[in-house]
Parts: C-alpha cells; sequence; structure tokens
C-alpha cells in the first residue's frame, strides 16, 4: 500500500470547496475511487462536483492524517 495527496474541489452547495486530503490506496486509481467514495458519502457530493486538481504519492512520514498514520505505524 502507498500513500497519497489529493487537491483539489468539490461542490458545498452554491460554491466549491478548495480540499487537500491523504489516503492510503494500492493504486492512483484506487486513490482516486477512494476520494469520490468519500466525499460522496460526508457531503452527498456527486462525482461530477469533485474535481481532482493534483495526485501525488508521497512519502507516510509526511502525512499527518489518522488513517495514514495508522496504516504505517509499524514500519
Amino acid at each position: 500500500m502507498k500513500a497519497f495527496r489529493a487537491s483539489g474541489t468539490f461542490r458545498a452547495g452554491n460554491r466549491n470547496q478548495e480540499f487537500t486530503v491523504d489516503v492510503v490506496a494500492n493504486s492512483e486509481e484506487d486513490a482516486r475511487e477512494r476520494i469520490f467514495s468519500n466525499f460522496g458519502s460526508r457531503h452527498r457530493a456527486p462525482r461530477r462536483f469533485i474535481n481532482i486538481d493534483s495526485l501525488s504519492e508521497i512519502d507516510p512520514k509526511e502525512s499527518t492524517s489518522p488513517a495514514v498514520v495508522a496504516h504505517f505505524a509499524d514500519q
């Protein structure tokens, strides 16, 4: 598993909200899917309103996201 950092915007009401999120995934495609799923679940944002501007693999030690820290804690 790898750590990825994504940034972009999603529609929140009548305006666009910026986001930066770190996720743990097998591949870039899997990370993209997890981001769409997460924002759809938490914010009821349809996939067409979620714009990922950048998605890159990061060193897990750079992240402060609890999910990433917990996943790589034993390494």
